[in-house]
């Protein structure tokens, strides 16, 4: 017999009320006592609240939303221009003025991390929110509910960009369009004036995002495809069928509502690979160019041991937003899965 939520049982609970009855309660407020409903949880907000109830994953979604709006307003909170050269002050050690120092040509190294950060926060909004995610649910949907060649069409394709190592096909895809398109964005620049397209690394931003949309969308097309063969069969969905619903009215209505838990769970998981990919063709070299501040490309510019030994802040406090932020998407992802994943509990 299950407890009700005063902990007693159902019967317990009737025997009560009627004692209440008995003694303290009118017949009027008997009659408003029944009918009130026994209100329960939904999935979401049972789920959200044991997301709540983890404090470190708390603080890590703090030190996230504080890390991308601040990186997103870096050009209000910082205090120089991250393109400001100072060759009387290269490579000075933490200061009042300088908090983290200046680097190799005096360039402040507090702003420069915070906008290297706002390089990371970009493409990863673009990249896995408006790339891999639409592209991914999207070719997920038709393949698992519409099956047969569009679903071997679709899955084939993803087999193949998906054997290949992510980072040797944006390696390829970057190194083979960013020149071509450099030559056309320029010709563009000199015939309007519009000269920030490249100084603001707008070209760079879309170019990696791109390539991270068109090579990552594979598993997350396979997570919907998968969730959505299960949901096929079901009940809901043939009588969405028989009142004659559309193809797109099932998939936006039906289907992707009941996915939605997954795909947070994809979506936290995720966040961590996209950045550390942007930060990997930096550092090789092909990701963001100069002069738009790249924390990976800082770990290339200063990660020799005699920097290290000489002056450590060049590599420390880059390093150190690295980790804290790979540290956050990790705690995170873990408690997001925890929370909506009933396999785990």
């Amino acid at each position: 017999m299950l407890p009700d939520r005063s902990g007693l049982s159902t019967h317990d609970s009737q025997t009560e009320r009627q004692d209440w009855s008995e003694s303290e309660l009118s017949g009027d407020q008997i009659l408003e006592l029944d009918a009130q409903p026994i209100r329960g949880h939904s999935y979401w907000s049972l789920a959200f609240r044991r997301l709540y109830r983890k404090k470190l994953a708390m603080v890590c979604v703090s030190i996230i939303v504080f890390m991308y709006v601040g990186s997103l307003f870096s050009p209000l909170i910082t205090p120089y221009d991250f393109r400001a050269v100072d060759l009387q002050n290269t490579r000075q050690g933490p200061s009042l003025a300088h908090p983290f120092g200046t680097d190799r040509q005096g360039r402040d190294m507090l702003t420069r991390v915070i906008f290297g950060v706002r390089t990371t926060v970009i493409i990863t909004i673009t990249s896995l929110l408006g790339g891999t995610l639409v592209l991914g649910v999207v070719l997920g949907l038709m393949s698992g509910y519409m099956g047969r060649w569009v679903d071997a069409v679709i899955m084939r394709m993803g087999e193949v960009t998906s054997s290949f190592p992510e980072i040797l096909l944006l390696l390829i895809f970057v190194s083979a369009f960013r020149p071509r398109l450099l030559v056309a964005v320029q010709a563009f620049e000199d015939a309007t004036g519009l000269d920030w397209i490249i100084r603001l690394g707008v070209l760079d931003f879309m170019i990696i995002s791109v390539g991270l949309a068109i090579f990552g969308w594979f598993g997350m097309a396979r997570l919907v495809r998968g969730q959505v063969l299960q949901a096929r069969e079901s009940q809901y969905i043939e009588a969405a069928l028989v009142t004659g619903a559309s193809t797109a009215h099932i998939l936006r209505v039906h289907m992707l509502r009941n996915i939605l838990s997954p795909l947070i769970v994809s979506v936290s998981a995720g966040l961590a690979g996209v950045a550390g990919a942007e930060l990997v063709l930096s550092w090789i070299g092909v990701g963001v160019f100069p002069p738009t501040p790249s924390l990976g490309r800082m770990l290339f510019e200063n990660g020799s041991p005699q920097v290290l030994l000489n002056h450590p802040h060049l590599i420390l406090f880059p390093i150190g937003a690295v980790t804290l932020l790979f540290f956050c998407f990790n705690i995170l992802g873990d408690a997001v899965n925890d929370a909506f994943n009933p396999r785990t509990r």
